[in-house]
């Protein structure tokens, strides 16, 4: 097919921009294609979160009133984290702290960690074997305090619509530290409506708390925006490694789904938010809830990693166009 094409970018791949104007002026966004129909646009001054997924030209992913937020504003001090929470397709929270501020061990802790607020130190892109790689470092390392890195690889098929992301996070300090990382990916309009179809074969679904408890009978069931409406989360559970997680629109006979490895990822949180201009869906797997550092701590889910020590964690997302 080489014959017919003048360059590459005819049929997929990547190409670099920047934002003018706003609080997003200046940011690098990395859109790219994969010929089949899916479109990203990839945030190197935002972690290497994912900002916007289309798919053949239809939304898929939510956009906070925030819109695209440079991280020289991002604000550390308790929940002012959702002044700069873009949220996009994917947020990615940690590595110090998932979920509710809090003090653990002296240590105060923002809403949902740092990380999402970091620039890249290094970006590159290759084609390989059907595969568009996106690689990307974040440093998230301070004087007297933890040292981690985020290796990330974002890899997008050129052969069949679905992409895949691998994180590798290391500790390069001296001390062993607790790491949390929740993949906040967040389902928006017109792929999520009243009629959408939510499927999370868990075997076990608990309510955070007294209020998603209310209406735990309607985790899978969306709603129409409403005004002053109150977030519901639900904690589900699965048997095995199978982690799974699906969205189809039947409007728009597509939809997309999302796997991962239920014990390493073993927190998935369900964010049922139907408000007016607040109208997401988050399907977020992560290695703990967002109850707070402290929460976690007691509970024994905490994870630790030693000097040196590596963990490597992979979600995949796929397009459908059926029901499945």
């Amino acid at each position: 097919m080489k014959p017919y094409i003048g360059h590459d970018s005819q049929l997929y791949g990547v190409e670099e921009h920047r934002l003018v104007g706003g609080k997003g002026d200046g940011m690098r966004i990395l859109e790219v294609t994969n010929g089949k129909g899916i479109e990203l646009a990839v945030t190197p001054d935002r972690a290497g979160d994912i900002a916007r997924l289309r798919f053949r030209g239809i939304n898929m992913s939510y956009l906070s009133p925030c819109g695209y937020v440079a991280p020289a504003y991002y604000d550390s001090i308790g929940s002012n984290w959702l002044k700069s929470f873009t949220a996009g397709f994917l947020t990615t929270c940690g590595l110090q702290a998932v979920g509710s501020p809090c003090t653990d061990e002296g240590e105060e802790l923002p809403l949902h960690g740092s990380i999402a607020n970091q620039p890249c130190e290094q970006v590159w892109w290759r084609e390989e074997d059907g595969l568009l790689v996106l690689h990307m470092l974040v440093k998230d390392e301070v004087i007297f305090g933890r040292k981690l890195r985020l290796e990330r690889e974002i890899r997008v098929s050129t052969l069949e619509n679905s992409f895949e992301i691998h994180d590798t996070v290391r500790n390069t300090g001296d001390r062993v530290e607790p790491v949390e990382i929740l993949y906040h990916m967040n389902m928006g309009y017109p792929l999520l409506d009243e009629d959408s179809m939510i499927k999370i074969p868990s075997v076990d679904v608990k309510p955070r708390d007294d209020h998603a408890a209310e209406d735990i009978e309607n985790w899978m069931h969306m709603e129409k925006p409403a005004a002053r409406y109150q977030e519901r989360c639900y904690y589900h559970k699965f048997s095995g490694r199978e982690g799974q997680a699906s969205i189809y629109q039947p409007k728009l006979n597509m939809g997309l789904s999302i796997s991962f490895d239920a014990e390493e990822l073993d927190g998935f949180v369900e964010w049922k938010m139907m408000g007016v201009r607040d109208y997401v869906l988050g399907l977020e797997c992560g290695n703990c809830y967002p109850d707070g550092r402290d929460v976690m701590r007691r509970t024994g889910m905490l994870k630790f990693l030693s000097p040196g020590e590596k963990k490597e964690y992979c979600v995949k997302v796929r397009m459908t166009e059926a029901c499945e």
